[in-house]
Parts: structure tokens; C-alpha cells; sequence
């Protein structure tokens, strides 16, 4: 027999579901406080984290781990954890905007009932990987794909996602039993909600606004700053 290539024609979307993915992408938000204590059932969870590990990755090396944390004495530490790295961001913030910057809440440790740390093996596929040959970032760049792929998964489900960053690696190394080789790219908190802000959180709140996408955008070559 004939062997198959392996391709399949590549149909365009019905106008339904191009809108159905441009309502994820548009209306996913960084959820913080919004949490319900219902908890995210098993097959949900498998569901977005195949989303997660279909993800594109250069090399098809796959390098990332998904680690689910339900349990509040875990949950209670990293929040400790997390506690102590939040005030020493607080005071690298001119004086000025301190008082802004603790008024915001911005992780949702204790009251998300799942909380899930993506790590990312870097040394998963050996010494030398296609793709990473000249940029060793790829396998990083990658992880963060499968971060993209669970936050609109999730949206879609209903699940409200927060992207945890003010951490010591090490606390959540030593919470977590992570290796020293591998890398933590993203602490997530998630669960059920049933409101969502219309615009980011941190929009609303005057921390930050949306660029122009225009003002973002280059042709043939760099047009900003130098």
C-alpha cells in the first residue's frame, strides 16, 4: 500500500467558530479575586491540559510538565511564599505608587481551588534540539505556547485563570520538589467564575493601559527607538 502524507486539507473555519476563538482571545482576563470554591472536576482538567500539551513547540520537543496543586496546606505556603516576595516588589516601586501597587490584588493562591505550576525541562531531547540550534530560548518560548493554549482552554470552560510571577524560584522549588535543572515558567491559579472584568484588571484600575496597535506595528524594518 501506498504510504500517506500524512496531511489533511486545511478547511477554513465556519464564521461561528472564528468568532467562538476570537471571543476567547478577546475576553480571557487575568483573573485574581473573582474565584467560586467550586472545584474543577477531573475530566475538565484533562481537557485543558490537552489543550496545554498541543501547544506548538519548536523541535517537537515538548519540554514542559504540568504540576495540579489542590491541597490548602500546599496552596497556604506558596501564598506565604508569595507574601514575602510581594513585599519586597512593593518597595522597588517609587514611593508614589507603593500605596497603588498594595491596594491591587494580584494572586489568587488560597481561594482558587487548583493551582497549577508549569515547568519546563531544558534539557528534554538532548544536546542538541532542531530549532534551538542557534536560539537556546525555544524550549522557554515553547512552555509559554502551552500557558496560551490552557489560558483560552480555560476561558472557553468557564475557568478564570491568574499567571502568578512574584516568587523566589527557590521557595517554590523547595514547596514543590522541583529539581534545580528545571525551570518554573508559569505558577497558575484557576477556577470557576461567574464574572469577568469587560477590560484587563490592571486597565481598570488605572495601573496600565492597551497600546495602539498601530503605534506597535513595523514594516520592512524597526521604525521605534533606538
Amino acid at each position: 500500500m501506498p504510504k500517506t502524507s500524512g496531511l489533511a486539507r486545511a478547511e477554513p473555519f465556519l464564521a461561528s467558530e472564528r468568532d467562538a476563538v476570537y471571543k476567547a482571545i478577546f475576553t480571557r482576563r487575568d483573573v485574581r479575586d473573582q474565584f467560586l470554591p467550586e472545584p474543577v472536576p477531573d475530566d475538565v482538567l484533562k481537557r485543558l491540559l490537552e489543550a496545554a500539551h498541543h501547544a506548538p513547540s519548536v523541535g517537537f520537543m515538548q519540554p514542559w510538565n504540568f504540576i495540579t496543586i489542590r491541597s490548602q496546606p500546599v496552596r497556604n505556603r506558596i501564598a506565604d511564599a508569595f507574601g514575602r516576595a510581594n513585599d519586597e516588589a512593593a518597595r522597588m516601586f517609587p514611593e508614589e505608587r507603593q500605596s497603588d501597587y498594595k491596594a491591587l490584588k494580584l494572586e489568587g493562591i488560597r481561594k482558587a481551588p487548583l493551582n497549577i505550576c508549569i515547568t519546563c525541562d531544558r534539557g528534554r531531547g538532548g544536546d542538541v534540539i532542531l530549532g534551538k540550534t542557534h536560539n537556546p530560548n525555544m524550549d522557554l518560548y515553547s512552555t509559554v505556547c502551552a500557558v496560551q493554549n490552557l489560558w483560552l482552554a480555560a476561558r472557553v470552560e468557564g475557568i478564570g485563570m491568574g499567571w502568578v510571577s512574584i516568587f523566589h524560584d527557590a521557595d517554590l522549588k523547595t514547596i514543590l520538589g522541583i529539581p534545580e535543572r528545571i525551570e518554573i515558567v508559569a505558577y497558575l491559579c484557576l477556577g470557576y467564575v461567574d464574572e469577568l472584568y469587560e477590560r484587563p484588571e490592571l486597565q481598570v484600575k488605572g495601573w496600565n493601559r492597551r497600546l495602539p496597535l498601530d503605534e506597535l506595528i513595523f514594516e520592512e524594518g524597526w521604525r521605534g527607538k533606538t
